[in-house]
C-alpha cells in the first residue's frame, strides 16, 4: 500500500506563491509517475499536473500552464508543485496522486490514478 502525504497548503493573496510537497512511502517511488489534482466543493476532481517517473516528462492543465511547476526528487521520495501568480480560481483542495502501475504514464483522467493523498487546502484571497 502506498501512502501519500501532502503538505504546504494555506492561505495566500492573489498573485502570491505557494509550494506544495508530497511525501510517498513506496520504495518503488522512482518507477511511478506522479500527479496533482484539485477539487472544489460540488465539482469533479480536476487534473493539474503530471510528471513521469524519472522526471523528464511533465504535462499541465491549460489553466495552470506557465504558473505552476511540478518536480520530483526520487532520492527523497517527494514530488512538489510550485504555484506562482496564484488566482482566486486556484482555491481548492489539492491532492497528490500516483498510478498503481509502474512505468505507466497516466492521462489527465482521475481513473488512471490508484493512490491518493488526503489533500491539502489552498485558499487564494483577494
Amino acid at each position: 500500500q502506498v501512502q501519500l502525504v501532502e503538505s504546504g497548503g494555506g492561505l495566500v493573496q492573489a498573485g502570491g506563491s505557494l509550494r506544495l510537497s508530497c511525501l510517498a512511502s513506496a520504495r518503488t517511488f522512482s518507477s511511478h509517475a506522479m500527479g496533482w489534482f484539485r477539487q472544489v466543493p460540488g465539482k469533479e476532481r480536476e487534473f493539474v499536473a503530471r510528471i513521469s517517473w524519472e522526471g523528464s516528462i511533465t504535462y499541465y492543465a491549460d489553466s495552470v500552464k506557465g504558473r505552476f511547476t511540478i518536480s520530483r526528487d526520487n532520492a527523497k521520495n517527494t514530488v512538489t508543485l510550485q504555484m506562482n501568480s496564484l488566482k482566486l480560481e486556484d482555491t481548492a483542495v489539492y491532492y497528490c496522486t500516483s498510478p498503481a502501475y509502474a512505468f505507466f504514464l497516466p492521462s489527465t483522467s482521475a481513473k488512471d490514478y490508484g493512490y491518493w493523498g488526503q489533500g491539502t487546502q489552498v485558499t487564494v484571497s483577494s
